[in-house]
């Protein structure tokens, strides 16, 4: 998986992940722990698969390449938005200081909890809630991941990213091209932000935020 589906470019022209400490923790995270059951045998396939409640685990390429945009650093705080099955934040475990996920669902951010735990990742906190608001007492953070399309980037994970720091989301309606974006922030304040459009990409829609009277 990690040398033919990752480090390889890709047909589409994107760029094979290339940052070693990234491919050394994709290799060791036993991604068939992630999924169903049923799905084991195709744990390792080159695409994402449903995890339950509408959800999936991101194909393997775009959990690497999310996680090395983040330039991930063992002294970093990071917070992941939509936990899933907890694949992201173990992917993120052994290369930052803690991680941070937030699952709105909570059948799946109790199972990821569980999960994780049984599997010995010792600095990854997971809370049932709602992502879109970011989690203000652990905030800031060096680095935010997103790993459900927002149709805007919210806020509030603006105001908690640490200036320097670096954010990966997806950006776009569902049914439409959606646009993985890199966010890094400034020191001048919560608009001082460089925003570099990636590549197309396709996400189930981000759940939560505002509600609309």
């Amino acid at each position: 998986m990690v040398q033919t589906q990752i480090a390889a470019p890709r047909g589409s022209g994107a760029e094979g992940v290339r940052d070693s400490s990234v491919l050394d923790s994709m290799h060791k995270t036993p991604r068939d722990r992630f999924v169903p059951a049923e799905l084991v045998p195709h744990a390792y396939d080159d695409r994402p698969l449903p995890i339950g409640y509408g959800q999936t685990i991101s194909q393997p390429y775009i959990v690497a390449k999310m996680t090395e945009l983040l330039e991930p650093k063992k002294e970093h705080q990071v917070l992941e938005i939509g936990s899933g099955s907890g694949y992201q934040a173990a992917v993120l475990s052994p290369l930052v200081a803690q991680v941070y996920t937030i699952e709105i669902i909570e059948p799946l951010g109790t199972a990821a909890r569980q999960r994780l735990a049984a599997l010995g990742y010792k600095n990854v906190e997971v809370r049932v809630g709602d992502g879109y608001f970011g989690w203000p007492e652990r905030a800031p953070f060096d680095g935010i991941i997103v790993t459900a399309a927002a149709n805007h980037i919210p806020p509030a994970l603006i105001e908690q990213l640490k200036p320097g720091g670096r954010m990966v989301i997806p950006v776009g309606n569902p049914f439409q091209t959606q646009m993985l974006m890199l966010i890094t922030k400034g020191s001048k304040g919560p608009r001082d932000l460089q925003i570099r459009n990636l590549m197309p990409v396709a996400f189930v829609p981000l759940v939560g935020g505002p509600r609309s009277n």
